[in-house]
């Protein structure tokens, strides 16, 4: 089955967070003449709205945001992805929409025209209003203050009735709210409560999967909405000293019949690996990764099978991570979240893919060290350091609607704390949304298959026989709101992952 527009967001579990804020912003509106604003050289806090719904949609964005950071608009925070339906002029493609904040030392009426320059520049051509557009640039927000001009209206003026404009805006803010300028967004829309109050108003996060209002994640030139199953992820080590499957398959003829298989059994995605990350791993250079992982993952391209599916590559190398996508992979699976090398984040970024970060301290060699495996709260500071991981992926320019998220079970972790990140899914959620609402909306991905504290729990000291185990791990999170699971038994797996869905979709049914 192809993967594409079938798996689903969660419901992220802050909806608590998100009402234990209301009524802590203070009402601040700047009333100054917009002509204060036009010659400063201080740098104001904007908020930009992006659509696109004619030609290579996702192309415009990621040209967009490139053309904006050549014109002095530093981006620091990005929105989900949507794919809605048209409003106004319905007989049209459907739209993606997104949001982002950043800093500009642009004055209003000179950033209007940055924009519309970049739309000009992108192709977009006067047509009829609301009508179809390869790229639409809003202002949503000017640092703190109000215009009303017969060019520019700021808040943008129809912003509260628009869900598909709401939705990205929202992304953008954590549930506490996190500045003076941000504050005084919510205080815009007094009228109807605040922003938080605004949004429910208009249905929240219940609007998400309904009515053509649906969060997705771009995978090359396709749109992936993960809205209706947990996706499989199959694992392939080309490694010899895996803690699994260590040299079962280094040959490029046993690694694609062990593809096949996993397809044949049902995985949506393949993890091509060739760096063990097992604890106390030795790290092999960057081209000794290459010549193992490259033969395999061209061979693989070439299977009819594998058509539909997403190829990830497990790497932390930015030279690794290049090549594979260059040859054909997919998306970036990096158990560092870009801490063994910091520049794997622009080079994801430049490739315009999406990128797997995961929580762990140190690196395989030193992760189970005692001062790695000391936590207070470990689903609470999995969240904060995961989140900052993920901010500055953001600032090297991966969107936030190009990221998953893992809390890496089994990394700088006991077995006490894998057992609570399973628990906790919904608390990291929660957590993470306070600081960002858009990661927290992220896909998580969970990787407990046959590690060894399953067998610590189990008395399985070989990795052979923890299936049965990782079966009950996967379903626990699944039902604590997996997206992604990543296995080595497929078959097994998929059954659990198919029973979780059905009774989630029961417990939805039921709400």
């Amino acid at each position: 089955m192809n993967i594409f527009k079938q798996l689903a967001p969660r419901k992220s579990g802050f909806t608590s967070a998100l009402k234990s804020c209301r009524g802590t912003c203070v009402s601040f509106l700047h009333s100054s003449p917009t002509t204060n604003v036009e010659n400063h050289s201080q740098e104001q806090e904007v908020v930009i709205a992006l659509g696109s719904n004619v030609g290579d949609r996702l192309r415009n964005f990621d040209d967009a945001l490139q053309l904006m950071k050549k014109s002095g608009i530093h981006i620091t925070r990005h929105g989900c992805l949507y794919e809605t339906n048209p409003v106004y002029v319905t007989d049209q493609p459907r739209f993606l929409n997104s949001a982002v904040r950043g800093i500009t030392k642009h004055g209003p009426h000179e950033l209007l025209g940055v924009l519309k320059k970049i739309e000009k520049d992108l192709g977009r051509t006067d047509g009829i209003r609301y009508g179809p557009r390869p790229i639409d640039l809003d202002i949503l927000f000017y640092g703190k203050f109000k215009i009303n001009s017969e060019t520019l209206t700021i808040p943008h003026e129809r912003l509260w009735e628009r869900p598909f404009v709401m939705a990205p805006l929202m992304d953008l803010l954590g549930s506490a709210i996190d500045s003076d300028t941000v504050a005084c967004w919510h205080s815009f829309s007094v009228r109807s409560g605040g922003l938080f109050e605004s949004w429910e108003k208009l249905g929240g996060e219940s609007l998400i999967g309904k009515d053509g209002l649906n969060r997705v994640l771009p995978v090359g030139n396709q749109i992936w909405d993960w809205s209706e199953r947990t996706s499989v992820m199959g694992v392939l080590n080309l490694t010899p000293d895996s803690f699994s499957d260590g040299g079962k398959f280094q040959s490029v003829e046993a690694a694609v019949s062990q593809v096949r298989t996993m397809i044949s059994e049902g995985a949506d995605m393949i993890d091509l690996g060739a760096q063990s990350t097992r604890p106390m791993a030795t790290r092999i250079s960057a081209e000794e990764e290459l010549d193992r992982l490259i033969p395999v993952l061209e061979a693989v391209l070439k299977m009819p099978e594998v058509e539909g599916k997403l190829l990830s590559v497990d790497t932390f190398y930015s030279e690794v991570a290049s090549e594979a996508i260059n040859k054909g992979a997919h998306l970036i699976n990096d158990v560092s979240g870009g801490q063994l090398d910091p520049n794997i984040l622009n080079v994801v970024a430049d490739l315009r893919v999406p990128y797997v970060a995961m929580h762990m301290r140190g690196d395989p060699s030193t992760m189970q060290d005692s001062e790695n495996l000391k936590y207070e709260n470990v689903c609470g500071q999995i969240a904060s350091e995961l989140f900052l991981r993920v901010k500055g992926a953001e600032l090297s320019g991966i969107p936030a609607w190009r990221i998953i998220i893992d809390p890496g079970i089994g990394f700088s972790k006991k077995t006490e704390h894998n057992i609570d990140i399973l628990m906790g899914l919904p608390t990291i959620r929660t957590e993470i949304a306070k600081k960002s609402l858009a990661v927290s909306h992220a896909p998580i991905l969970i990787g407990p298959s046959r590690k060894r504290f399953l067998g610590e729990i189990c008395t399985r000291p070989v990795a052979l026989e923890r299936d049965p185990a990782t079966v009950a791990a996967v379903t626990a999170g699944v039902l604590n709101g997996a997206n992604i699971v990543r296995v080595h038994n497929v078959r097994d797996n998929l059954d659990a992952v198919k029973l979780s869905d059905a009774m989630l979709e029961r417990r939805r049914t039921f709400a």
